[in-house]
């Protein structure tokens, strides 16, 4: 399958910001979220997109917003499925439809909110270096990609550019206060563990997951993105086994990839070869499927 592929949008509205993945315009108390099909790995902006990763993205996080709005509040209110926003004077191009959401506008705290049910990635690192992950500590010899005996919230820092770094439960209580912080740790776990039942049914193990909160009339909601492949690791479930890496239907193939080739993870990064873009396209695109039942919505 080939289809377009947009990295860049540019309507006439004020521009809110543009992230790795995303550009976000301000409509007064709402917010459009475009989602493009950049892709960033190691915190680097690649120059290649993935096909059809802006709509999986967008429809999965409508996806799973719209079944987890009674277990956390959150920021969603539709899908652009047409090219009209009430209040908005422009008509909006089509190639929008399946990848924008219109959403509340927040404050956002600046906290990634990791929520781990198995010992992978940096959390694995931080476990092999240190017995113990943002503070959390964990028992001795666990091995790689294990299940953890439960979820365990594993918070970071929220960096614009470079690394984000780990932090304790304490030290988010400082940036925030203690309501805020503990709202979000629940929520997260909340989402989490919904999210991991559900999926394990459809045969895909969410092994971790990053949350982003917002304060919006002094309550703590869920912004940004929902149990996405950019944003969790999907495992299939009949594939898994303790004890090492584990094949994935979210960019860790492509990460792999990268670290294969001898890229030094710095910019700029390298143009990626058409197969590996498409192989990478089309894990996001099974991720969907598998877990919404879904087809994609095309413009």
């Amino acid at each position: 399958m080939t289809t377009s592929v947009l990295t860049q949008s540019a309507l006439d509205l004020p521009l809110h910001s543009r992230g790795k993945v995303r550009d976000i315009y301000d409509l007064g108390d709402k917010l459009l979220i475009v989602a493009t099909d950049r892709v960033s790995a190691f915190d680097v902006i690649l120059p290649t997109g993935i096909s059809d990763k802006g709509l999986v993205l967008t429809q999965m996080s409508a996806f799973w917003f719209e079944r987890t709005g009674d277990i956390v509040p959150n920021h969603f209110i539709r899908l652009l499925e047409d090219t009209h926003i009430e209040g908005v004077s422009i008509e909006l191009p089509r190639e929008l439809i399946g990848r924008a959401m219109l959403v509340r506008k927040a404050e956002r705290l600046d906290v990634e909110c990791i929520v781990r049910g198995y010992l992978s990635g940096s959390g694995w690192k931080d476990y092999q270096a240190q017995g113990s992950i943002s503070g959390v500590g964990l028992p001795a010899r666990l091995k790689e990609s294990q299940q953890l005996f439960e979820p365990i919230f594993t918070p970071t820092t929220k960096a614009d550019s470079g690394h984000d770094m780990p932090m304790t439960f304490d030290e988010v209580v400082e940036m925030t206060d203690d309501r805020i912080a503990n709202a979000m740790a629940l929520r997260s776990l909340a989402i989490y563990r919904y999210g991991s039942e559900y999926a394990k049914e459809r045969g895909i193990i969410i092994a971790d997951t990053k949350f982003e909160f917002g304060i919006l009339d002094d309550e703590v909601i869920l912004i940004d993105e929902c149990l996405t492949p950019d944003s969790s690791r999907f495992w299939p479930t009949d594939q898994y086994k303790k004890g090492g890496p584990q094949p994935s239907f979210d960019k860790q193939f492509l990460r792999d990839y990268l670290s294969e080739v001898g890229w030094n993870k710095e910019p700029p990064g390298p143009d990626l070869p058409a197969d590996i873009a498409e192989k990478t396209a089309g894990k996001y695109r099974e991720a969907f499927r598998q877990l919404t039942g879904r087809e994609l919505i095309r413009p």
